[in-house]
């Protein structure tokens, strides 16, 4: 007997989940009557959805206690508002207290989404972080599944959550990338990535593609039962092997191999994929110049605050330690290198070496310091955004975002003080993989520090809008503003720093940044492991009191 199969791509938010929860165990929180729509819609003249464009549910999936987030792709492109990030931040939390209290809820995220919603920017950018460290944490606990289905798919700063799942399940019909096609076509030209060339786009970043080259777990037909099963299998199994976002020096091993100016196609990475792992090249380092003559406000803050200019290992990632008074530090740093192997990151840009070496130094402080004597970390910000290319996005750069990601949240939870300074640019996927995951960020306020989501002509293209009209959004909602004065109004600042001079520090400005990182460090082994602080400031009482008012309602419901 034919059993009729029902595409799961094709339903909604809600039916996704009414179909994978056992009959009669469907309980939805923060359903539409309960009013929790976004804020910040209507002040652009866009019609708010009364649950914002994600569908939370409580039930059993084979007679086990779960809980079903699903992002709705047909309400703003999926995109992640305050209160959409929210819903799906606090469900985490909550799973996650749930589990600490011994009570075994699996949770399960159904990804359609094309990253942070541009209308709410800064808004959004916030939630994936918080997303992302309740991700990690849960993690300890039990497994976090995710299921790409298709028709929008998985993009920008939800695909390093992606990335951060214990087991993620696509069909063929997804898709799963950092930086969208369109995107990549305005920042980088047609001749990086034709944003119209569909088979070019399913062959970098669709199902078929991911599942080759071992970013997913399992490949899906798109069918209810079928997804169904591969989840229940998928929650009953013990996970015995490394997490993929912690498999650093895999990954770093992989990327070292490759040599992108004769990579030709999907093919050739598969092969060099799964190749034994060799020793890096010879000839790596020996077109690379002693000095690196590129200058950006990172590197001169991080030769001020460390003595060093150089890094041994990954010309563009500094790292080094350093004792101040009674604390150890260890300060990383992105900063552009004219020389770097991938064009696409040689301007300080957050690329595929970038973020596998920051996962990479994190790491090492955690696994160094096990014996307790946990060093702080400083994470010195200045990145333009993310590298935006063909390679990048073929090579995983969502997968080398989320292993930085889980890095820093790894080490926060384990006790290491992670501490931010902006020093100048702090966008998008770049910033979310260096820099949102700390204790507490610290920023120089000087015209030369923004913090966004997404260039104004990418972010203008994709909203379809002027330039001009973005800017005029910018006064009715902070969060979408570039400046860090804005910024600073949402709350997630612990200091915004006054009186210094950005570009071009004297001793003093050295010095005084140097005081107030060790205030930082001090402030924050003192206080909580997780980012649960940058809701209890008086700035986020006032202008990120959604966030708040969701996840009160979420713990009354649950």
């Amino acid at each position: 007997m034919n059993v009729l199969k029902v595409s799961f791509v094709e339903l909604n938010a809600r039916e996704r989940i009414k179909s994978l929860l056992d009959e009669g165990t469907y309980r939805e929180l923060l359903d539409p009557f309960d009013g929790f729509e976004s804020p910040h819609l209507e002040r652009q003249n866009i019609v708010p959805q009364s649950d914002d464009g994600v569908v939370i549910a409580k039930g059993e999936i084979n007679q086990q206690p779960a809980v079903i987030i699903s992002i709705e792709g047909n309400f703003q492109g999926g995109g992640i508002g305050e209160v959409s990030g929210a819903k799906i931040a606090g469900a985490l939390e909550l799973a996650l207290r749930d589990n600490k209290e011994g009570i075994p809820t699996r949770p399960i995220l159904l990804y359609d989404t094309g990253g942070v919603r541009l209308q709410e920017a800064n808004y959004g950018l916030l939630a994936i972080a918080e997303i992302g460290a309740a991700m990690v944490a849960l993690r300890e606990y039990t497994s976090v599944i995710g299921v790409i289905p298709g028709k929008i798919g998985c993009f920008g700063g939800m695909s390093l959550t992606a990335g951060l799942c214990s087991s993620l399940v696509m069909t063929k019909e997804g898709r799963l990338t950092l930086n969208g096609p369109e995107v990549i076509e305005q920042e980088a030209g047609i001749e990086e990535f034709d944003s119209q060339d569909r088979q070019l786009i399913w062959n970098t970043i669709g199902g078929e593609q991911r599942y080759s080259l071992g970013f997913v777990d399992k490949l899906a037909d798109d069918d209810v039962e079928s997804i169904k099963k591969i989840i229940v299998n998928q929650l009953d199994h013990k996970d015995t092997h490394r997490f993929r976002s912690e498999q650093v020096d895999l990954y770093r091993s992989r990327i070292q191999k490759i040599d992108p100016s004769q990579l030709l196609s999907p093919l050739d990475v598969r092969r060099v994929w799964n190749e034994t792992v060799a020793e890096k090249r010879a000839g790596d380092e020996s077109d690379r110049s002693e000095e690196n003559p590129d200058e950006s406000r990172g590197r001169t803050w991080f030769t001020g605050l460390t003595d060093t200019a150089k890094s041994d290992d990954v010309p563009s990632v500094l790292c080094t330690d350093k004792t101040v008074g009674d604390e150890r530090i260890r300060y990383i740093a992105v900063v552009p290198d004219s020389n770097n192997r991938f064009p696409r990151a040689r301007k300080g840009e957050v690329g595929l070496e970038e973020g596998w070496a920051i996962a990479h130094y994190v790491r090492e402080v955690i696994e160094q310091d096990e014996d307790g004597n946990r060093r702080a970390i400083v994470a010195i910000v200045d990145v333009p955004s993310q590298a935006y290319g063909y390679n990048e996005e073929l090579l995983g750069l969502h997968q080398a975002g989320a292993a930085a990601v889980d890095a820093y949240a790894k080490a926060r939870q384990a006790g290491h003080p992670v501490i931010t300074l902006i020093v100048g640019n702090a966008i998008s996927g770049a910033f979310l993989t260096h820099g949102l995951q700390s204790n507490h960020i610290l920023a120089l306020n000087d015209e030369g520090v923004n913090i966004h989501v997404m260039s104004k002509q990418s972010a203008a293209r994709i909203t379809r809008r002027t330039i001009e009209e973005l800017e005029k959004a910018t006064k009715k909602i902070p969060a979408m503003a570039y400046d860090v004065v804005s910024f600073a109004t949402l709350g997630a600042l612990h200091e915004l720093i006054d009186g210094v001079e950005a570009s071009h520090p004297k001793c003093e400005d050295i010095e005084k940044i140097e005081g107030r990182i060790i205030a930082a460090i001090a402030s924050a082994r003192s206080g909580p492991l997780d980012l649960s602080n940058r809701l209890q400031s008086l700035q986020a009482i006032d202008n990120r009191l959604a966030s708040i008012k969701v996840r009160e309602r979420l713990k009354e419901l649950w």
